[in-house]
């Protein structure tokens, strides 16, 4: 799901640590483990970069004043980033300028992650003009992160002088050329996403399921298309509807599709959990397939969905 970033978030102390690395004793280009190289960095390109605690100031901070810095924070034992991550590298490479995206891995970067409130991987922010501006979690379909992508850029465009330059600069048939077409089968879903008819999107993605079932982006997508069609037919009442009916199980279904959309991950999940604990039978499964779709619409290594799973195991048995 994809959520902006709620709150400033202080850089000031990852800029105290970067000046007062930057006074210790200078050590060798090639020993420094974020220091650019003649490929430009990670992904062998000057639009890639690895970013770590004491550089974080002037590759994130400083650049971000001029362009967009999306920063990537993964982990090397994070299966969805290994998804992610090429994505943002091919798309940043194409971009030629437009962006930049940094990558922090939190588990060697603690403090960029403790700066972000990361609560899992990946985690991918935006940084303008020194400030988050926004930012989403999980492994998304690449149509969903161009769009993202498109309208962080229209945004800024006008504030950030850097991308007006980078788009002069950029020649139409180099950049068509660096391209890479998309799948057509998930540009029609998300054609179908965004026209709002839930339904044949939710089709086009199980069309790709079914011919290719290890595929997480599509099974990913599906979760969300189901989950975009209950909060759009919510009633905006249903949270108040539940807590005054207790045992009305549709009415604790659709309150935590509301809470879920509201960002009250926690609550959604223990409304439900509470189903499961007042219920027997076929309610008691509603309960437990609904809560077991929301799980599919994070990562698995989230802390609020391992916590959930936890608690949900303990009221079945």
């Amino acid at each position: 799901m994809s959520a902006a970033l709620a709150g400033a978030v202080d850089l000031s102390a990852l800029k105290a640590r970067a000046d007062a690395a930057a006074r210790q004793p200078s050590r060798p280009a090639a020993a420094e483990p974020g220091a650019p190289t003649s490929a430009g960095d990670a992904g062998g390109s000057e639009w890639v970069i690895d970013v770590t605690e004491a550089d974080f100031q002037a590759k994130v901070v400083e650049r971000s004043l001029e362009i967009p810095v999306v920063i990537d924070l993964w982990a090397t034992w994070c299966e969805p980033c290994k998804q992610l991550s090429p994505v943002l590298e091919r798309l940043a490479k194409a971009a030629n300028g437009t962006w930049l995206l940094a990558k922090v891995d939190v588990d060697t970067n603690p403090r960029i992650a403790q700066l972000f409130g990361v609560q899992s991987v990946p985690t991918v922010v935006a940084i303008a003009g020194g400030q988050p501006v926004d930012a989403f979690a999980g492994a998304l379909p690449e149509p969903q992160i161009r769009e993202w992508l498109t309208t962080l850029i229209e945004a800024l465009r006008d504030r950030l002088p850097g991308i007006a330059a980078a788009e002069a600069n950029q020649g139409a048939p180099e950049a068509e050329a660096e391209e890479e077409p998309e799948d057509p089968r998930f540009v029609a879903a998300e054609e179908a996403f965004e026209r709002g008819d839930y339904t044949a999107a939710e089709a086009a993605y199980q069309d790709i399921l079914n011919a290719e079932p290890a595929n997480e982006l599509a099974k990913a997508a599906i979760a969300q298309v189901r989950f975009a069609a209950r909060a759009e037919a919510a009633d905006p009442a249903a949270i108040a509807k539940a807590n005054a009916t207790p045992d009305d199980l549709d009415a604790q279904l659709a309150a935590a599709d509301a809470e879920l959309a509201d960002q009250q991950v926690d609550q959604a999940f223990t409304r439900l959990i509470d189903s499961v604990r007042r219920t027997a039978g076929e309610d008691r499964d509603r309960a437990r397939k609904h809560l077991v779709d929301l799980f599919e619409l994070f990562d698995p290594a989230d802390e609020r969905v391992m916590k959930a799973r936890r608690n949900l195991a303990s009221a079945l048995f």
